[in-house]
């Protein structure tokens, strides 16, 4: 409950706040910002979905537009797959810059996604992008440090504690109201910026959001203001624990360095050494490996696909391939295509588990760094997080193998088993077949899946919530009156 004497000190401290003129200069510079990277933000998102569309429909074109030929030499010819990028993504670019665009889908081959901005850009790009989140998330703690690292080590510098603790004010009174000003002045700062910035994400959607962005973006409003205060409380406590304000200055940066520089990065560094992951050559062959062991489905010699072969005869109650009703070399292919396409899923899966242990510290380290809990959850929450991306790679990979499985089924049903090569013209089925086969359609993840799977992020902020609270609690039977 929140009594007068802490009403007044909240009050007074809002006050004295907006008379300092640098507060307004930092304001408008902080906003300045904010358009720019809304602006940029919006532009890069038109950009690269125009050319993802562009490229998914030629590619489709490109598809329809192949003559006569063999089912087979279809599944070699291959599709693309390009990944589109999420509309909020103009307000936190996430891991977006770094990842690839498109895979190229073919038979018995799973293509690593390729073509990402990092790519094709210079080193400047690991240092960051402007971005609304990134403003919110790196400078707003900034600006609130700056805004308060005076506030009880001045008083307490100047003898006013002294006086006021005469007067009957409790420490925690004194604690609770310097708290409550200074989310106050973050609130003051925070919603009208944020409301004029999702505003002008609308404007330049032409209004056309749908609703489960809605949603997005009024979590993501709820959940920086409480990580704004957060850093409101933080900051109160440096100054009411600092012997001087210069100590509490050089305290408040210290710490916004080593949360929003030095634990990231030390997180990351310490989840890869502990959990080494394998290079792409490494993987591709132990995949190969495997693969060689199970046969080989384009080899009739294979022993494998002999046994395979005789199985199918039996099945068909036949002696020879050619009394088949459906065509062999067609069943061998699909078999061939489920038994790759497990064992590259396997290895896969075993690779993922790898990469979740690394992140792993990243999201844990959410309860010793507030800043890794909001930028794990804002990217989930904002369609850029590396969740979102892997849900793109297995909607292509799912759609590969029904591509190839598709036109396996074409060869089953439609090539005779006395063609003995793709490259008989009798053996062309017709283009209008290519038809028949849907293309490739993206489905972004639910809003439900976003939060999910970044559950311990939010918690970690409840979690930061209740720890500073019990802190203040602490504090306020052992704040110092004198330095």
């Amino acid at each position: 409950m929140i009594h007068n004497s802490e009403k007044q000190i909240a009050r007074l401290f809002w006050k004295m706040t907006f008379k300092n003129k640098a507060v307004y200069i930092l304001t408008f510079i902080i906003g300045v910002l904010l358009a720019y990277a809304v602006y940029t933000g919006w532009k890069n998102y038109q950009t690269q979905n125009n050319i993802s569309e562009k490229y998914q429909h030629q590619a489709r074109e490109d598809w329809l537009s192949n003559p006569d030929k063999h089912p087979h030499r279809m599944a070699h010819y291959g599709h693309f797959a390009f990944r589109p990028q999420m509309p909020l993504s103009v307000f936190d670019f996430g891991m977006d810059s770094f990842l690839g665009s498109s895979i190229f889908l073919e038979a018995h081959v799973q293509n690593s996604t390729n073509f990402s901005e990092a790519e094709f850009s210079t080193g400047m790009l690991r240092f960051g992008e402007i971005s609304t989140a990134m403003i919110l998330q790196i400078l707003f703690p900034l600006l609130i440090f700056f805004l308060v690292y005076r506030s009880i080590a001045t008083e307490r510098e100047n003898g006013t504690l002294k006086i006021l603790f005469t007067q009957g004010l409790s420490r925690k009174q004194l604690l609770k109201g310097k708290s409550l000003g200074l989310i106050l002045v973050m609130a003051t700062l925070y919603i009208p910026i944020i409301f004029v910035t999702i505003l002008f994400m609308m404007l330049l959607q032409k209004m056309q959001i749908s609703s489960e962005e809605i949603y997005r973006l009024l979590l993501i409003v709820v959940v920086y203001f409480v990580y704004l205060s957060v850093f409101c409380v933080i900051a109160v406590i440096i100054s009411a624990t600092s012997k001087t304000s210069k100590t509490a200055l050089t305290t408040s940066i210290g710490i916004w360095l080593l949360l929003i520089v030095l634990l990231p990065r030390a997180g990351q560094s310490f989840g890869a050494y502990l959990y080494p992951s394998p290079s792409k050559a490494k993987f591709n062959a132990k995949v190969e490996n495997d693969i060689i062991k199970t046969g080989d489905s384009h080899n009739p010699n294979d022993l494998y696909y002999q046994k395979f072969k005789d199985s199918v005869l039996a099945v068909y109650q036949v002696k020879t391939v050619a009394e088949l009703p459906v065509n062999y070399g067609g069943l061998v292919m699909k078999e061939g295509e489920k038994i790759t396409s497990e064992i590259h899923n396997n290895h896969l899966k075993e690779l993922r588990k790898i990469y979740a242990k690394q992140n792993s510290f990243s999201k844990y380290l959410a309860f010793l760094n507030p800043y890794m809990g909001i930028k794990n959850l804002s990217m989930a929450l904002s369609g850029t997080d590396y969740q979102t991306y892997i849900n793109f790679q297995d909607q292509a990979e799912a759609y590969r193998y029904y591509l190839a499985q598709s036109l396996n089924e074409l060869q089953i049903k439609h090539i005779s088993n006395t063609i003995k090569s793709s490259s008989d013209p009798a053996s062309a089925l017709d283009s209008d077949h290519w038809g028949e086969i849907n293309d490739f359609k993206y489905q972004s993840p639910t809003l439900s899946t976003a939060v999910t799977n970044e559950f311990i992020s939010l918690f970690s902020l409840l979690f930061w919530m209740l720890l500073l609270a019990f802190i203040v609690s602490k504090l306020s039977k052992t704040l110092k009156v004198l330095p």
